[in-house]
């Protein structure tokens, strides 16, 4: 295993990632005799972030991970024994020894896929004992990067395509491993790249970086390059003394804006000199307490320009509506942190066990599972803009393009009837009893993927502020599998 590989297995959840109370299930099923019994888990969310519409589903690479390389180490059990009573029969130890998921399958939407509450983000089924341990890990990798991911794409959609959005939230991240997370999912979401190295190192997340205050007041002015010459950009032409340039040239410049003999602080100019005699093919100046402005000349238009400043959804909409000349975007807190909400609120439900439907009651239609194991589709208009989202039972056949289908929103009343031009699976086979089903596609791809499926959206639905909610439909088999099982269905 490469250097590398080392340190994102490190990183990566471990079996004891979880609550206590998942153990004390664990031997309570073990007890009973029921630990082997074959069980389906779904994962989803109830409502979307932020106000919105739309979610981006993002961490399945970090699960897969979790569950290929999830095994209890002799110090795991011993620490759990130590938990436990003291009278805990020593065999539901050694069981627990001997846990994997070799039994274990993953269905899954997508990495980077656009999702709905309510419908599955996960389905995990196997063993009672182990799905039921897999809860809180599962629920901890995809609740944090897809809320991520969607703060991301929403910063994307207020920036539009054309600026450059870099993330520089590692230092007020919670955390290494949240930020870690914030860093390879903000990219997912539609960022062009971050500070965090570790994360270009680990997942492959382009790096940039550019200077910071604390090299700007290291300059006084009285400092002397020790080579001041810049070499030309192509192989004919002299060196230039850039010190002595950049002072024509700003006096050339305060010339033409009125200012007569005025210019910055030494400092900053021998600061900027310095940085662009060590990055002459790659000079960066960010500037984030300056009115940036270009001037009406020529040679300034080439120049590029990065601003940061405890940048939000508001600041971004502001300087994006006022047609500023700034190229990129330096983003922190407001990425990393996701202050307007801070958790997406996943849950995992038991939805069948022993081939038997199983359905959560409770007076909150929210928290109302939806039982049985199921099959989701997203049917799509003809132009490639989802109608819908269906859910049904698995055992029901596929819709097909062109049907005419009966479904009942979620919610409402009364069904309705729908006839999709397109009708895609949603949750792909990613794991089957332990075995990898298909590659995990690369993070720039899953980054690619969630930009085209935010594009087919319907405007009414991506838009930020009082959007139109996206439907969820249950099949008319599902619906009446949801009412037999309703105590209003009991005489």
């Amino acid at each position: 295993m490469a250097a590398e590989e080392d340190a994102e297995a490190l990183a990566a959840a471990r079996p004891l990632l979880t609550d206590l109370y998942q153990v004390t299930m664990a031997l309570g099923y073990w007890r009973a005799g029921r630990a082997r019994d074959h069980a389906d888990f779904e994962l989803s969310f109830r409502r979307c972030p932020f106000g919105g519409a739309f979610s981006l589903f993002a961490g399945l690479r970090d699960c897969v991970r979790f569950l290929r390389a999830f095994h209890l180490r002799d110090t795991d059990v011993q620490f759990l024994a130590s938990k436990l009573p003291p009278d805990t029969d020593p065999a539901f130890f050694e069981h627990l020894r001997g846990l994997d998921c070799s039994r274990v399958t993953l269905r899954a939407l997508p990495e980077g896929s656009l999702a709905f509450p309510g419908v599955p983000l996960l389905q995990v089924s196997g063993p009672l004992l182990v799905v039921q341990l897999l809860e809180t890990p599962l629920l901890c990798l995809v609740g944090y990067a897809s809320l991520v991911a969607t703060n991301a794409a929403r910063l994307r959609l207020i920036a539009g395509p054309e600026k450059r959005l870099l993330e520089l939230g590692l230092r007020r991240a919670q955390g290494p491993d949240g930020g870690l997370t914030a860093s390879t999912y903000s990219y997912l979401g539609g960022f062009d790249g971050s500070s965090n190295v570790l994360a270009g190192q680990l997942r492959g997340v382009p790096v940039a970086g550019t200077l910071a205050h604390s090299f700007i007041t290291s300059f006084s002015g009285s400092e002397v390059p020790p080579e001041p010459m810049l070499a030309p950009a192509v192989s004919e032409g002299p060196a230039v003394n850039l010190p002595a340039h950049v002072k024509v040239w700003l006096e050339r410049v305060c010339a033409h804006l009125g200012l007569g003999k005025q210019e910055p602080h030494p400092g900053e100019r021998a600061a900027f000199v310095a940085y662009a005699l060590a990055f002459p093919q790659a000079f960066q100046g960010l500037l984030d307490s300056y009115s940036v402005r270009r001037f009406q000349m020529p040679w300034l238009e080439r120049i590029s320009i990065t601003v940061s400043n405890n940048v939000d959804e508001e600041e971004l909409a502001r300087l994006v509506q006022e047609g500023s000349e700034v190229d990129g975007i330096g983003i922190g807190t407001s990425v990393v942190t996701c202050p307007q909400q801070p958790s997406l609120g996943c849950v995992y439900k038991l939805v069948c066990v022993g081939g038997q439907p199983r359905m959560k009651l409770t007076e909150d239609p929210e928290k109302q599972t939806l039982p049985g194991k199921k099959a989701a589709f997203r049917l799509l208009d003809a132009d490639g803009s989802p109608l819908l989202d269906l859910l049904q039972l698995a055992e029901e056949p596929s819709p097909q393009p062109g049907q005419e289908l009966r479904v009942w929103p979620r919610g409402a009343q009364e069904p309705r009837t729908v006839r999709p031009a397109q009708v895609e699976l949603l949750l792909g086979l990613w794991v089957h009893r332990g075995q990898l089903c298909q590659p995990l596609p690369p993070l720039a791809e899953s980054r690619a993927f969630a930009q085209r499926s935010l594009g087919h959206l319907r405007a009414a639905h991506r838009r930020l502020q009082s959007p139109e909610q996206y439907q969820v439909a249950l099949s008319e088999q599902l619906q009446a599998l949801v009412g037999s099982l309703s105590p209003r269905s009991s005489p």
